[in-house]
């Protein structure tokens, strides 16, 4: 790189980017701007002197063929810049603009631009001075807000604490990020307290204020600052006119408030956040009004109770008990729960006031005689009213009410989950995603069924391993749909509209729709072609969302209905705990209540909770299976857990440990994951006896040349190859085996202890190669030659198995009959004696054949 550039009028983020760059590309020349904001021209006064920065005018005369500009998306005029200049862009703002040829953008979802470069720093071990990193944190911190503004990431957080490990002084910090109004910023600021509105659109409080300065005024954007802390509205919007111009300068809290769409529209440019702009040409009543409209027309509806809240929710009689309500608090976890009277909310019971009831040994008094008042909210109301009702009623858990009638529940957890402050750049991008690897078809499908389940009040997602898979660009078409609602009834839903069969279950809330033409007469009401549709899949799975209580453990769990948050918690680790909801108002958002992208991100397999693996023992070869699959790496803690957990799989059945060792089998590699279930001291928990070794492993692939998926037979032949058959048998029981899997495995263990030393032997006529295979299925002789060590067996194995096997007399029984040979056991024998001529190469024809018959009845069948 030749050149560093940033923005005009510069702020701490710009400058600060502008030595960050440097760090990283030391050869470059770092370029100040021509306008700072007064503080960063405050900053340099006392500072730049020991920074490397060059003005303007003292750059030499050369053209740059390689320019880097920091914290800004626009071309910046400067010394040596031309339009042969290759430009490399860097920001923390999503590419808002188009790359023609010669430019690159880089960048990373940060609330500062800085915090890109000191994060490289780190990376490179480089050396910073007081002063860099002093410079480098205000410039992290005033695009944060000191680390307060909604846009802020853990990864700012950790730059800050590695710039105050390396001697940044907060007193400098707090020096100029918070300096004095000048007289002109003051007077201002009084004018646009006056004329400050406060606009209700679409659901949002906006501010708004126009006002004239009675000469040039800088840095508007502090007085912006100090307005949203006294407001606290979604966005802010400010017009100030100044001498031959209007200046707009505009923030934004929310994601549905795009101000850098809305000053553009002006002329001017930004991010979602932060933008301005100047105005010429018209007043500044114009330019109010124009401003107004825009917004009315583009700010979508905030967040309401309906997109935070959970289904599925539980309440109590008024006649309840106190023990009965601890009891269900336990089971649950819930904080509290409604209280109701013929369905109709009528207060609330918080778990400090049931234990305090406990401890007063008042366990068998009804729960009426403790509730609160009852507070609630509709699934309409605003987050803010949610917050404020919340706040008045001391509640963590709020019922959602419609016509009286309990629909939901909103917590306080609900209002800090990720799904509460969706981003609206990530959900396009999902939902990118999925117009990318899914069929048109099912995709039009599944934004039907959304809308139909909207209908009848329900919420649709898609859950689980298809979002993770979705995520690593992996995609599958095994849809996981969860409802928040009622699945059968969606189901049922599509089905009158569509055609097909459902099946449901109504004790788990499942069913599965079979795809397919109408039952009767009717013609399905939609233009979605389903036999296209058919060829990619013939059925979809839908299920109610629910939780699941273990009796004991290892037992089969026992279901509820419940919400989503309760129905990813049921998982088995984080990286499947993912949801994208397909609802119309929130498709594509994806739901991340568990950490599972940042653990895809890192590449481990982490479970949700300490008693996982003693719930659920199969979860253990579970994580194998993952963490092979993928080239992930358990985390310690499930290490440590899944060791804690082995001797549980003594109490799983047959059935389940078969129907994991399927799934292994179905892996594109399973002896990868059995070797890491070896290690982890599965395989031993589930059968003493059992083993992974080398050997296994090289079997396993030696398998995969001959059949591009072998069965699970071949597979579970070569895992009870070496062992003894009295624990050969044991084995066949603990893994489920049918009676038709059982015969050929038993016979595979006769082919290794039988057979293969004669098939060892150096002379062996063909005949005797077929008696001795001949009653052998091929199953079992299959797996065998993939077993056997001995080339010399294989061989013979296959030859019997291509050729011999097929060679047969020509004559047969009839033959016999009318030759005048009476019919009786002798008839097995004659055609054997006549097979194995043939396959010894002793005779080739029929009449051979017949030859040798007479002969052997003429000498009276001595020779049979």
């Amino acid at each position: 790189m030749d050149a560093i550039l940033t923005h005009e009028n510069a702020d701490f983020d710009a400058l600060a980017a502008l030595l960050g760059a440097k760090k990283i590309y030391p050869d470059a020349i770092p370029i100040l701007p021509r306008r700072l904001n007064r503080n960063v021209r405050d900053f340099c006064a006392l500072y730049c002197d020991a920074l490397p920065f060059t003005r303007p005018d003292d750059l030499p005369r050369q053209h740059f063929r390689d320019v880097v500009i920091v914290d800004s998306q626009g071309i910046q005029s400067a010394r040596g810049v031309n339009p042969k200049t290759r430009i490399h862009f860097i920001d923390h703002h999503p590419l808002t603009r188009e790359l023609k040829p010669g430019m690159t953008f880089s960048g990373g979802e940060t609330g500062a631009t800085t915090t890109l470069f000191v994060e490289q720093i780190g990376d490179k071990a480089l050396t910073l001075t007081p002063i860099e990193a002093t410079l480098l944190l205000l410039g992290i911190y005033e695009d944060t807000g000191a680390l307060c503004y909604v846009t802020t990431t853990p990864r700012d957080a950790r730059a800050t604490a590695f710039l105050l490990e390396r001697g940044a002084s907060l007193a400098v910090v707090n020096d100029f990020l918070h300096p004095p109004l000048t007289d002109a910023q003051h007077k201002l600021y009084q004018r646009l307290i006056e004329k400050i509105q406060v606009l209700e659109i679409a659901g949002h409080a906006i501010a708004l204020a126009a006002a004239r300065a009675d000469a040039y005024t800088e840095e508007v954007s502090v007085l912006a600052h100090q307005l949203r802390e006294v407001y606290d509205p979604a966005a802010l919007f400010l017009l100030v006119q100044m001498d031959d111009h209007i200046q707009l300068v505009a923030r934004s809290e929310r994601a549905e408030v795009d101000v850098a769409m809305i000053a553009g529209a002006f002329g001017g440019g930004g991010h979602d956040k932060a933008a301005a702009a100047l105005i010429r040409g018209i007043t500044l009543r114009q330019a109010k009004s124009k401003l107004v409209k825009l917004l009315k027309e583009s700010i979508t509806p905030s967040l309401t109770v309906r997109h935070v809240m959970s289904f599925g929710v539980h309440t109590l009689e008024t006649t309840t008990t106190v023990a009965q309500a601890a009891e269900a608090m336990e089971r649950y976890g819930h904080e509290g729960f409604p209280v109701v009277r013929r369905g109709k909310l009528v207060g609330i019971v918080a778990r400090r006031d049931i234990d305090r009831a406990m401890r007063h040994k008042l366990a068998n008094a009804p729960i009426k005689n403790l509730m609160q008042k009852p507070a609630a909210v509709s699934p309409d109301d605003s987050l803010e009213k949610l917050r404020a009702v919340m706040t008045a009623s001391d509640l963590g858990q709020v019922p959602v009410v419609r016509e009286q009638r309990i629909i939901g529940i909103v917590t306080r957890t609900d209002l800090i989950k990720p799904w509460s402050q969706p981003r609206a750049s990530r959900a396009q991008e999902m939902a990118m995603r999925l117009e990318q690897w899914l069929p048109p078809e099912l995709l039009a499908l599944l934004r039907d069924a959304s809308q139909i389940a909207r209908e009848l009040g329900f919420s649709l997602y898609v859950v689980g391993g298809f979002v993770r898979d979705l995520l690593l660009n992996q995609p599958t078409l095994d849809l996981d749909l969860v409802v928040e609602g009622n699945a059968i009834a969606l189901a049922q839903a599509l089905q009158r509209k569509y055609g097909g069969r459902v099946h449901g279950h109504t004790r788990f809330g499942t069913a599965k729709w079979m795809l397919g033409p109408m039952t009767d007469d009717r013609r399905p009401t939609t233009e979605i072609p389903l036999s296209s549709l058919i060829a990619h899949l013939s059925s979809l799975d839908f299920s109610t969302a629910r939780t699941e209580f273990y009796a004991h453990p290892s037992a089969l769990p026992e279901v509820e209905t419940s919400s989503l948050k309760q129905d990813l918690h049921r998982r088995d680790f984080t990286i499947n705990t993912l949801a994208l909801c397909l609802d119309p108002e929130r498709y594509g958002q994806l739901l991340d209540p568990f950490g599972g992208e940042a653990d895809l991100q890192r590449g481990i397999v982490r479970v949700l909770h300490n008693l996982s693996f003693i719930e659920d023992p199969t979860r253990i070869l579970r994580a194998a299976r993952f963490e092979q699959r993928f080239a992930f790496k358990i985390e310690p803690r499930t290490a440590r857990l899944i060791g804690d957990a082995l001797a549980m799989f003594a109490r799983v059945s047959d059935e389940r440990v078969r129907h994991e060792f399927n799934l292994i089998f179905r892996e594109s590699e399973p002896e990868k994951a059995l070797a890491r279930a070896r290690d982890l001291g599965a395989l031993a928990a589930i059968f003493p006896a059992l083993d992974f070794t080398d050997w296994h492993a090289r079997k396993f692939a030696q398998a995969r040349q001959i059949a591009a998926r072998p069965s699970a037979l071949t597979y579970l032949g070569l895992l009870a190859y070496h062992l003894p058959p009295s624990q050969a048998k044991e084995f066949c029981r603990r893994l489920r085996m049918t009676n038709a899997e059982i015969e050929p495995l038993l016979q595979l263990l006769a082919l290794r202890a039988e057979v293969e030393p004669r098939l060892a032997v150096e002379a062996l006529a063909p005949s005797a190669l077929y008696r001795l295979l001949a009653d052998y299925s091929d199953t079992a002789l299959e797996i065998f030659a993939i077993a056997t060590d001995d080339d010399r067996a294989r061989e013979r194995v296959a030859l019997f198995r291509t050729h011999l096997r097929a060679i047969a007399p020509e004559l047969t029984g009839d033959d016999l009959r009318r030759m005048g040979i009476p019919p009786g056991p002798q008839y097995r024998d004659i055609l054997a004696r006549l097979r194995d001529a043939r396959l010894d190469g002793v005779i080739s024809t029929r009449e051979q054949e017949v030859e040798i018959v007479n002969r052997g009845q003429g000498s009276g069948g001595a020779d049979r």
